[in-house]
């Protein structure tokens, strides 16, 4: 897997930092120098960390497990939302309730309050007037913009892809709470030493989070194609296995004993 050319890079803004005044003095070994006041970040750096990541995205898929995806800033939020939503994976892109990891029990019981209100109006939400069908739709419509993007998340994600952890504190330090690996785009006011997998880049512009994040996505993709390969190649092989392994036993058939078990064996 290659990273991304500089050319795209620096054409999506991801090699532009804050103000040196609010850079974080922990994010050193990732900028590249100081240009009018503003930090520039090293974009090898960024490849560095974005192939490592990717990386690890991808066997996180291959293995089938869940990347829960975190953003809820205006200008990442619908880009990050899509990029979830196109490898199946969960997402909180709204807000991040208190609790969705580190009191995810709580939070299950709110999905299946907000499902149990889905199937009742589907259903026609019979017996009732109209002034409780209309609770019911904004209840329905108030869990579903915060919730909908976990709806089908029965256990604790495997791992969290964070755009920018200084706005997500409490995300990053619910994972960190239960040990969970995180993935991030790390701006220069941030610090890296607190996700497992830190990707140095703009975390404020859209382009920016866009290009990182459609990069980390493509890798997911990749381990969800290879999971899927490796069922099928296992399904196969599985049938040839059983027919050979009763070849072998007809093979051994009428033989001493240890003979038979030689024949097995081989």
């Amino acid at each position: 897997m290659q990273g991304i050319p500089h050319q795209e890079l620096l054409d999506a803004g991801v090699h532009f930092g804050h103000l040196k005044k609010k850079w974080n003095p922990k994010m050193l070994p990732y900028i590249f120098m100081e240009r009018k006041g503003i930090h520039i970040i090293d974009l090898n750096k960024t490849n560095e960390g974005l192939l490592r990541a990717a990386e690890a995205m991808k066997r996180i898929a291959r293995s089938g497990r869940k990347i829960l995806f975190v953003a809820t800033k205006k200008q990442a939020k619908d880009i990050v939302k899509e990029a979830a939503k196109s490898v199946n994976m969960p997402y909180a892109c709204e807000r991040w309730p208190g609790g969705m990891l580190t009191n995810f029990g709580t939070i299950r019981k709110s999905i299946k309050k907000m499902q149990m209100i889905e199937k009742t109006l589907a259903e026609g939400a019979k017996g009732l007037v109209k002034k409780e069908r209309l609770v019911l739709e904004r209840e329905q419509m108030k869990l579903e913009k915060v919730l909908g993007g976990i709806a089908n998340l029965n256990r604790i994600p495997s791992a969290l892809f964070i755009v920018d952890i200084s706005h997500e504190h409490i995300a990053l330090a619910e994972a960190r709470n239960l040990n969970i690996p995180t993935f991030a785009i790390v701006d220069t006011n941030s610090d890296p030493t607190t996700v497992d997998f830190p990707i140095p880049a703009n975390d404020d512009a859209s382009k920016s989070v866009n290009v990182i994040t459609q990069f980390v996505t493509q890798a997911i993709k990749e381990g969800l194609s290879e999971r899927k390969k490796e069922k099928v190649d296992d399904k196969d092989s599985g049938g040839d296995g059983e027919a050979g392994g009763r070849r072998r036993r007809r093979v051994g058939t009428g033989k001493k004993k240890g003979d038979e078990e030689t024949a097995v064996e081989e």
